[in-house]
Order: C-alpha cells, then structure tokens, then sequence
C-alpha cells in the first residue's frame, strides 16, 4: 500500500460471495488471489505477479440492511487520516467510518464527497517500506473516474481534500465538461457529472487487462455482465463497463 499523499494507495472490493468473487477477478484480471493471513478477519488480496493490487472482504451486514450493493472502493493517501475526515466534514462531506486503526498495517476512515460518492483514507504503519503504485502496468489500477453530482463543487471539495489539480479537459457536448485531475506530477484520472440513467454520484476504477476483447469475453463466460463497450477512448486505448456475478460495477481499460 504506498502512501505517497494525494494519490490511490489501496482499493477494496465489498462482495456477498469470497470464494465466488475471488475466481472471477482472477479469471478476468489474471490476477492471484492470496490469503492475507491477518487475525480475526477473512480478508483477501489480489495479487499482480508477487504485487499487492487489491483487497477482498465480505460487505458488513449493516451495510447490506442499510441496501449497500457489492462494491468497489479505493483509499487515497493522506499525511493525517483524521485531519482530512474532519476537514472533509467541514467542507460539506460526511464520514462514513470514522478514523480507525488497523494494527500493524496502518489507519484508515471512509468518507463521502457532499453528493455521497465515497472514498476511503489511508496512512501506512510503514512508509519507508511502500513503493508507488504502476497505474501503467497490467493487473493495476490504470485510471479513476468520478461519476458526480455538480463537476465544478466536486472538484473544489477533493482539491481542498487531497490538493489536486485540474489537468486537461474535454467538451463532450450534452455530457458535459470531462476534467483531468491529479497531483502536481502526476495525472490520475478524470470527473465528470453523473448520467442521468446512473443512480447516484460514485467512483470507478479502471483495471488494465491487455487485450479487451479478450477481457471481454472473459467477463462474459465468468458469469460476468457486459453494460458499455468495449468502446475507444482518447488516446486509442479501449474501455469497457460491466458487472461482477455478486453485483458489484466494475471497468476494465485496455488495447485491442
């Protein structure tokens, strides 16, 4: 889990069936699912190669009772886990699990911008001993994408949050403005507002997979759903929106 502040460190998926979940992201993604071995909790990694990408745990019970569907969340690095829940508070977001320690891997609090899309915080036990995350390699997180409420108040509230910039932007007509964000080295993915079909504000993540037709058709035999693509974006690289077989949204990012 790198810590390097401002940028995603950690992502998590929330599923109803472990085993079930953990062979189709091996299967689509390549990636190796690994027991973490930690005490007292049945939490799962996906690995790229010998990397950790990804943890894997069972959705909380009140979160089901609450209707929380199977989901994705990532973590962002932050230098104060409890200073930037408050400060995510008092610029209009709520803390949904406040700060909270996890022994000898670090703290951790999951937080909501004002039109509920959530994030989690993250600071490591152990910096010195993290490395950066390979947004460019497959098996990683190659993109992250803000489905908002209101583009121009969102930006403002992650920008306060983690100190992000706007890069480029593109007119994308009746959608709206897509706007690049990242740190000040380092671009990390786009916003956007919502489409009016999608429910609610939320992130995606997109995982690199290599051939994308091929990912494609992966999701496909995997008992996975197709919903969007695969389709060409900016800078010839392909995308693909789809479903996992327990429900949660997921994205997939590659060439053909």
């Amino acid at each position: 889990m790198a810590t390097q502040s401002g940028r995603f460190v950690w992502y998590e998926l929330m599923t109803t069936d472990l085993p079930a979940a953990r062979a189709f992201y091996d299967r689509v993604v390549g990636w190796r699912s690994v027991d973490s071995q930690m005490s007292g909790v049945d939490y799962w990694m996906f690995n790229a190669g010998e990397t950790p990408v990804a943890g894997l745990m069972t959705l909380p019970e009140d979160a089901r009772k609450m209707g929380t569907p199977p989901n994705w969340i990532g973590y962002v690095g932050v230098d104060d886990v409890d200073a930037t829940a408050a400060k995510a508070t008092t610029n209009g977001g709520k803390v949904y699990v406040p700060p909270t320690d996890i022994p000898n891997v670090g703290r951790f609090a999951i937080v909501a911008d004002p039109h509920g899309a959530a994030l989690g915080l993250f600071k490591s036990a152990t910096p010195d001993q993290e490395s950066p995350a390979q947004m460019d390699q497959q098996g990683h997180i190659g993109w992250h994408e803000l489905h908002g409420g209101d583009l121009a108040s969102d930006f403002d509230f992650y920008a306060k949050l983690f100190g992000w910039q706007k890069k480029e932007s593109m007119d994308m007509g009746e959608m709206g403005t897509y706007q690049m964000y990242g740190t000040a080295d380092t671009t990390l993915g786009g916003m956007m507002n919502k489409a009016p079909m999608e429910p609610v504000p939320h992130w995606n993540y997109y995982l690199n997979v290599g051939n994308i037709d091929q990912a494609a058709e992966r999701v496909k035999s995997a008992g996975g759903q197709v919903l969007l693509g695969p389709d060409q974006v900016p800078g010839g690289d392909f995308i693909l929106m789809g479903v996992d077989p327990q429900g949660a949204h997921f994205a997939l990012f590659g060439k053909r």
